[in-house]
């Protein structure tokens, strides 16, 4: 583990609202967000010296808007795994010495831009399921259709089991004033929704929107002098599944999860049991059901019994995306559950607040596998 001065640390947090603003584009929303994140922070544009862009198109613009030059410059492709990847290369940044305050900033303005995801419209997918458009698997929805109907078919998992993710996470929406889905709904409403790639339905995607995110990082002895409470990056680690592998892959990215999960894990110094609240990548309600086995919280084949019994509900064991997640707040293709893991760690997250937290894990499962562990603990 790095000593607990190097210990990258977010200091500071901003989103805009998350809807249809067909009069903003990516530099605005990320400006918007970017300046949320400031004030937060207590810093102004001048305090940044390192900058990394997710979905931003030109650094060099966005740069020239802000007024600043940076030391250390970064954009990233607008695939949902990137979150984070970039979290992770800002702390790496930091530690390297290369810059001393970082930017993180997310626009997305894909809503009102008709941004599309699969087919040949695609402009965010890696192409890599490119393969399989001639035989009519062109979304990512599909490709979790078919993922979900093996993991049933294997293990026995059944609807109304996969209906507790976005349940619980409408349920935490509704106590969000930022979610863009905020109706509550039950078992019969999710059964009655209409299948959009059987076996899915429609409360099982997320929801696509513009919005911007933005978190400013610096290592742990500078951010206690900032103006809130420092949260730190207790342990991180990112594993892949590219070559040798199908897609969608057998395993469910299983065995690249357990090992990234595993050296989170062993880096902090805590387990499973230590962990407040989980952050779990909601492209999809399957995602959760296999992160949930990926990454640990229960075995291969019952994440279904699992979360039955509100055991991702506040109050229960794990309270998962407490925000709303992807699939009611919004999808802001995992920024948005990063920075709901530091305002938890915070205690500012009023009426779904999880008392006392003090370990909250984001993972993300994706050919790029991301688990990063969050805690104000400076050990």
């Amino acid at each position: 583990m790095n000593p607990s001065h190097l210990r990258a640390s977010v200091v500071g947090v901003g989103n805009t609202r998350y809807g249809v603003m067909p009069e903003l584009d990516a530099y605005d929303l990320g400006l918007w967000a970017l300046k949320d994140a400031l004030a937060d922070a207590g810093m102004d544009f001048s305090d940044i010296d390192g900058l990394i862009l997710n979905r931003i198109p030109d650094y060099q613009r966005f740069a020239e808007l802000c007024g600043i030059n940076p030391a250390y410059t970064l954009t990233t492709p607008g695939h949902g795994r990137f979150s984070g990847i970039c979290i992770q290369t800002a702390a790496a940044v930091l530690q390297a010495g290369l810059a001393k305050t970082v930017a993180l900033v997310y626009g997305n303005n894909g809503k009102s831009a008709g941004a599309r995801y699969g087919g040949e419209s695609d402009n965010y997918g890696s192409g890599g399921a490119g393969l399989w458009f001639p035989y009519g698997m062109t979304s990512p929805g599909a490709f979790h259709a078919l993922m979900w109907q093996r993991h049933m078919a294997m293990y026995g998992t059944r609807p109304e089991q996969l209906a507790e993710v976005p349940m619980a996470f409408r349920h935490h929406a509704s106590l969000n004033p930022q979610a863009v889905m905020r109706k509550s709904f039950d078992l019969d409403a999710y059964l009655d929704a209409r299948f959009i790639c059987e076996p899915l339905r429609l409360l099982d995607y997320c929801l696509i929107n513009d919005g911007g995110v933005a978190m400013i990082m610096t290592l742990a002895d500078r951010a206690r002098d900032g103006r809130q409470t420092p949260v730190h990056l207790a342990a991180f680690a990112q594993r892949s599944q590219f070559v040798d592998s199908t897609f969608p892959p057998e395993d469910f990215w299983r065995e690249p999860m357990v090992q990234a999960g595993a050296e989170t894990f062993a880096k902090a110094g805590i387990s499973h049991a230590d962990v407040d609240a989980l952050m779990v990548y909601d492209n999809f309600s399957p995602t959760v059901m296999f992160s949930l086995e990926g990454f640990g919280y229960c075995p291969v084949g019952e994440s279904g019994s699992f979360v039955e019994g509100g055991t991702l509900q506040l109050g229960g064991r794990y309270p998962t995306n407490t925000s709303g997640g992807h699939l009611s707040e919004s999808y802001m293709q995992g920024w948005a559950l990063n920075v709901e893991a530091v305002r938890q760690i915070r205690g500012n997250c009023g009426e779904r607040q999880v008392p006392g937290a003090e370990f909250v894990h984001y993972m993300a499962a994706a050919p790029v596998i991301s688990s990063i562990l969050y805690t104000t603990h400076e050990r």
